[in-house]
Formats: C-alpha cells, structure tokens, sequence
C-alpha cells in the first residue's frame, strides 16, 4: 500500500519497519527534542502529514519497550488518524516511569499502523436477538456463581 506523506523537517526519518515484512508497526520518530517529567504527558511533533486512503486509518500505538523500560506510553492509545486529517501527525506520550525521560530529535516514540476500516450504516430495530452472555459485561464473565446462585 502506497502512503503518501509530507516531511515538514527533511531530517526526519520516514516511518519504518524494523523487520519488514514481520512487523505490524511503523516506527514514528520526534521531530523535536524535549523531556517529560515523571507525572507529566507532551504532544510530540513528529514533522509528518500524511494522507491515509479512504476506507483505511492510521493508529498511533506504543512502543512495548518504552513502555517495560521507561514506563512510557502513548495516552490516548490507540490514537486514530482520520483519512481526511491532513494536519501533523503528533504523539500524545505520557510518562508514568519514576524518572524524567529526554526525548532526543528522530528517537522512535511510537508505532503507527494503517487498518482497513468498515463504514457503518446503523439498522434500527425495536429489539436485538438474544445471546449466550446477553446483558453481562464489564467483568461479568469472570464472577463465579455458588451453588446458592451468589456471587463469589
């Protein structure tokens, strides 16, 4: 799939892969250097505009190993990226690690994958067909029932 994208800073790398053809994930890098405190979270530049095809998003992800090293994460994950957006791609990060983390020019801060969506045309209806689980949710499936019927 072909991407068309803008650089705002030619010193920015494009978004990679760093085993093609394995991973799902392109890296996006910073297009600035600054640091976020411990406790703090930063919209970080990555000096890209893309135009992601209609019937397609983009979704910004975290890095795994920021997030087990340094407790680093993006906030808002998964942040979606409309295919009529033609802004500049940012990077909500949030530091939860005990420590203050520098963010250099071109580190890689997160991932962004590009998924086919569906569009949905809504059918209203007086009532929906029943199911096995029905009206559970929100940890329903994982409560034990006693004999009596109670919760455990």
């Amino acid at each position: 799939m072909e991407i068309k994208v803008e650089r705002l800073n030619k010193k920015i790398e494009l978004p990679q892969y760093q085993h093609y053809g394995e991973d799902a994930g392109l890296d996006l890098h910073a297009a600035e250097e600054l640091t976020i405190k411990s406790g703090e979270y930063k919209l970080i530049k990555t000096g890209l505009k893309i135009a992601v095809p209609k019937g397609y998003a983009a979704f910004v992800y975290p890095r795994s190993g920021l997030a087990l090293k340094k407790g680093v994460t993006v906030l808002n994950a998964d942040g979606v990226i409309d295919s009529g957006y033609r802004g500049e791609v940012g990077v909500i990060l949030i530091n939860h690690g005990p420590e203050d983390f520098k963010i250099n020019f071109n580190d890689r801060i997160a991932q962004l994958i590009i998924q086919k969506i569906n569009i949905i045309e809504w059918n209203e209806v007086e009532s929906l067909s029943k199911s096995q689980r029905g009206e559970g949710g929100f940890g329903h499936t994982g409560v034990k029932k006693t004999k009596k019927g109670k919760s455990k």
